[in-house]
């Protein structure tokens, strides 16, 4: 009995240890994996803004070192130019305008599919999400001859619809998966109170659902303010180009500006990542909200 109750205390011992040895590595562990992805995306975003303060032949000699001489005109040249901020306000103008007009009808098509039932409401949700297995590329023929037969070629509106049409899918997948998982007591309080599902939807549920809005605005945001092979096809105009498409001003007949082309992307890229930065917190709560059920 002796020697069963004093091993007793050591065999607990023992396991608690192993525990908190096991506990450490797993951290460890997840501390260098994130080190590692972290790198992976710092790493690039540092070279392409330190190879905008090169020379030509520092920046190919030296591709991700510091530079040599730090060439600051290479950023205020474009800072100062005034077809970067017309590229800037035409993306900016077709972000906006392409957030706004997905989230709208995101989520009131979304606020459908998850309160009310309706004959083939299913096969049209599908229909929706059967989008996101198809890239904007792989349309892009019957598209452009659509958007000509309409008269919007080498306008917004050209590039504007296109890009809602193809963000709805995901759009409306991370709405509904939302909606559904508000208490559903609001909803009876609601309508027992006389309010109907546009009241419902305007004054309860858009309130509460700021970090979804935030998500999918973000998402949309990026997405549009990086599309290139849409705004490509449809403008024509250079005055209308977004900044995916300014690049092809530093190209020239015989060789490329490359570390201007590197200043202007850094340029370009920070509203996104001062975006992303600004919505972080709701986008992680939107989309954990929205991973409890479908």
């Amino acid at each position: 009995m002796t020697d069963i109750s004093e091993s007793a205390p050591i065999d607990a011992a023992k396991t608690g240890g192993e525990g908190r040895k096991l506990k450490a590595g797993t951290q460890t562990y997840l501390y260098v994996s994130l080190l590692i992805v972290a790198g992976i995306v710092i790493v690039p975003l540092l070279t392409t803004a330190l190879g905008g303060f090169k020379t030509l032949p520092d920046l190919r000699g030296n591709p991700f070192g510091l530079p040599t001489e730090w060439q600051w005109s290479n950023y205020t040249d474009i800072l100062f130019s005034q077809r970067y901020w017309l590229q800037m306000g035409n993306s900016l103008l077709i972000a906006v305008m392409t957030v706004f007009l997905t989230v709208v009808i995101a989520a009131a098509a979304a606020f459908c599919f998850a309160h009310i039932r309706f004959f083939g409401s299913d096969y049209l949700l599908n229909y929706f999400l059967i989008g996101l297995m198809f890239p904007a590329a792989t349309a892009i023929l019957p598209l452009y001859i659509r958007i000509r037969d309409l008269g919007l070629l080498d306008t917004y509106w050209g590039v504007i619809l296109p890009q809602v049409a193809f963000g709805l899918g995901m759009s409306i997948l991370l709405f509904r998966n939302y909606f559904r998982n508000l208490p559903h007591e609001l909803f009876d309080a609601a309508f027992v109170d006389g309010c109907g599902y546009i009241g419902f939807f305007w004054h309860v549920t858009m309130p509460l659902s700021r970090p979804i809005i935030a998500t999918v605005g973000i998402i949309s945001f990026v997405q549009s303010w990086n599309s290139y092979i849409i705004p490509l096809i449809m403008l024509n105009t250079e005055d209308r180009y977004p900044w995916p498409l300014g690049i092809m001003v530093y190209k020239g007949e015989f060789a490329t500006e490359w570390q201007l082309v590197l200043a202007f992307i850094t340029l370009t890229i920070l509203p996104t990542i001062i975006a992303f930065f600004l919505a972080q917190k709701h986008i992680i709560a939107g989309l954990t909200a929205g991973a409890v059920k479908s």
